[in-house]
């Protein structure tokens, strides 16, 4: 297994993971707060005012991070693109020929303007139609990477499915990963919350995230195996290549994030209708925060595998 020698560009597998997680989370925390926090807050008003802005917040944060590494990745593929050493590719030829000429640099435009009208979306978030069409942004931001790997460069009616299955894969996952460190967030405003009205927040939110985490899961399943029967041809180049070890690898950490979401659906999340209880909530944050971890594992290895030749070429 050499996939952790020399020949690995470190500085661009590290960039593509932390752009990877921070346009995920960005993505997420928005569908979280629309789709779970917003439809739950009825249940405790004050609480879910705070959970709203802390995951602006988060959003905000995640966002800058996702435009500046988007920015570092741009430059980086710039000098990988050219051959030349990382100082010399960094003129205006060589920058705006990968930026105006390749499909990467066109997608990475396409992105910095969604991301900017995302931004202003943001700024006006008290307005329900600039928090809808930033949502939409935000899908587009997450759903566009697909372009950026070996999706986007499968060619024929192949490509189309590839395509359409790696930006499903990459939406779920935002949708899980955003949910996650916005449940924790959740958690932990109610748990602070001395009303009582916080545990109800908490409960109601916990069941819908957990009815929208079986979605997230079949998704990610089928996009998966789609993804896998495209790039890894037989068992043996899964077994035999550097591309599908890291793939097995991948999957052995969705089946741990697997294990533990279906302890907090089928064991803890039945506790929180227990009264005056507030151990459930920690050991569900908990939990979710050990979910987090594994899927930053998992973006890291996705930014490995991107700079890798797909199973099938590889043999």
């Amino acid at each position: 297994m050499n996939w952790l020698e020399a020949g690995v560009d470190g500085p661009l597998v590290v960039i593509r993971a932390i752009h990877f997680a921070a346009t995920a989370i960005t993505t997420g925390t928005l569908i979280f707060r629309a789709g779970v926090a917003e439809a739950a807050s009825c249940s405790a008003k004050s609480a879910a005012s705070i959970v709203r802005a802390r995951t602006l917040r988060v959003a905000w944060i995640c966002l800058a991070i996702s435009v500046a590494s988007g920015f570092i990745w741009l430059l980086l593929s710039a000098a990988s693109m050219s051959g030349l050493p990382f100082a010399e590719s960094m003129t205006s030829d060589v920058l705006l020929a990968v930026a105006n000429e390749t499909q990467f640099g066109l997608v990475s435009e396409i992105r910095l303007v969604l991301a900017l009208i995302m931004a202003g979306c943001m700024a006006y978030d008290r307005f329900p139609l600039a928090r809808g069409f930033g949502l939409a942004m935000s899908v587009g931001l997450i759903a566009a990477i697909a372009w950026t790997g070996h999706a986007g460069s499968t060619a024929g009616q192949i490509g189309i499915l590839h395509l359409a299955a790696d930006t499903l894969h990459l939406f779920a996952a935002a949708v899980w990963i955003g949910g996650l460190v916005s449940l924790v967030l959740l958690l932990s405003v109610s748990r602070n919350d001395r009303t009582g009205a916080g545990a109800l927040l908490a409960r109601d939110a916990t069941h819908r995230f957990s009815t929208m985490g079986v979605a997230v899961v079949a998704v990610l399943l089928a996009t998966g195996i789609v993804n896998a029967w495209i790039l890894v041809d037989s068992w043996h180049e899964l077994i035999a290549t550097d591309y599908g070890q890291l793939l097995m690898l991948k999957l052995a950490l969705f089946a741990a994030m697997l294990g533990i979401a279906t302890v907090n659906r089928f064991w803890l999340t039945p506790q929180l209708s227990l009264p005056s209880t507030s151990a459930p909530q920690r050991k569900l944050a908990r939990n979710s925060m050990i979910e987090i971890a594994l899927a930053l594992l998992i973006f890291a290895i996705v930014g490995l595998l991107g700079t890798l030749h797909p199973a099938t070429h590889a043999m």
